[in-house]
């Protein structure tokens, strides 16, 4: 089987330990987290936690089934076969002398990412988007030299007005099929 990127969602408690526990389960099921994010969810002491792996479609839903066994995971969703909205913030610290910073500038001007630091030597650009437009600047911008990147990964929603509960609802009755 080939292995592909999958999207999972976790909404877990807000106390200190549960992405400890989350994160030692791939550690030990021998899987690299692609990318992961956390934060707030719209449920008061809850977080959404996004995370980015990749592997077969059977492995990572039998890592999925252990999240869903910890005590402090309310509910984890694959939300890779669903139409998604996905972003990444990147902030990128570039080389500029008074030569490069009109050129950098521009390609900045194009993706449509904001320069949030100005220093005599370098620009720092904010960049929000998908990971390829963040992949496809970065390659233009490795020609005036990246001094240092931060990224975020990826942080994901079903797209439209069902939410990532109903969308596991649907995606559970398709596996039902599939094996019925």
């Amino acid at each position: 089987m080939a292995t592909t990127k999958h999207t999972l969602v976790a909404i877990v408690h807000d106390k200190p330990g549960v992405l400890n526990r989350v994160v030692s389960l791939f550690r030990r099921r021998g899987f690299n987290i692609d990318s992961i994010a956390v934060g707030h969810s719209e449920i008061p002491h809850l977080s959404r936690v996004t995370i980015t792996v990749n592997g077969t479609t059977a492995t990572v839903e039998q890592v999925r089934k252990q999240l869903d066994k910890l005590i402090d995971v309310v509910k984890i969703f694959d939300i890779t076969s669903e139409k998604l909205t996905a972003r990444e913030l990147a902030l990128i610290k570039v080389k500029a002398t008074s030569a490069t910073r009109s050129e950098i500038l521009e390609i900045a001007d194009i993706f449509r990412a904001n320069i949030v630091d100005v220093a005599s030597d370098s620009l720092t650009i904010e960049i929000t988007g998908d990971e390829d437009k963040i992949s496809s600047m970065l390659k233009l911008l490795q020609a005036f030299g990246v001094k240092e990147i931060a990224r975020t990964g990826r942080v994901a929603m079903v797209r439209g007005n069902i939410g990532v509960m109903r969308a596991e609802e649907r995606a559970a009755k398709s596996r039902a099929k599939k094996q019925a």
